[in-house]
């Protein structure tokens, strides 16, 4: 009969595999989903904010459009004017419109709300790749309803 033999390493190792097995549920829970950015490809701040969402966990796949073009996209797709930022994702079924905080996509992902998506118009200083938050200036994020009326999904005080 084998005789069962555990040195410390192999210890270290099997404790690192059982960590990771149970590490990858959690990160699949906390972003993970995959996320589909057309932007300029002149626009610095939306490559700060596709930076962060992949930080946060997220799988991240950018596609480079000259800005008419998407311009044409996003009326195209329903997105009222006074939501209009500067680059547009797509995640999980929804259309995500400008400087939007990973924890509203993740909201928005487990909430499931009947929606076209979410927007945080124009580009707020302090939103996430916008400058500091410790800086931030006051910014709402809204839900974008299929009708394209709006509704305030979260708020961000100024810093």
């Amino acid at each position: 009969m084998p005789q069962l033999f555990l040195s410390r390493r192999r210890l270290m190792l099997a404790g690192a595999s059982l960590a990771s097995l149970i590490a990858v549920p959690a990160v699949a829970a906390t972003g993970g989903a995959a996320v589909h950015v057309r932007k300029d490809p002149d626009c610095g701040c939306c490559t700060d904010w596709i930076d962060i969402l992949k930080a946060d966990g997220f799988s991240v796949t950018v596609e480079m459009v000259p800005p008419g073009k998407l311009a044409r996209f996003k009326r195209a797709r329903g997105i009222p004017e006074a939501m209009v930022s500067c680059h547009t994702a797509e995640v999980g079924g929804y259309l995500v419109e400008g400087h939007v905080p990973p924890a509203d996509l993740r909201r928005l992902l487990d909430e499931k709300p009947e929606a076209l998506g979410l927007a945080v118009p124009g580009m707020p200083w302090g939103s996430p790749g916008m400058g500091p938050e410790t800086e931030r200036e006051a910014y709402d994020v809204f839900l974008i309803a299929r009708d394209g009326s709006t509704s305030v999904f979260a708020s961000y005080p100024a810093a």
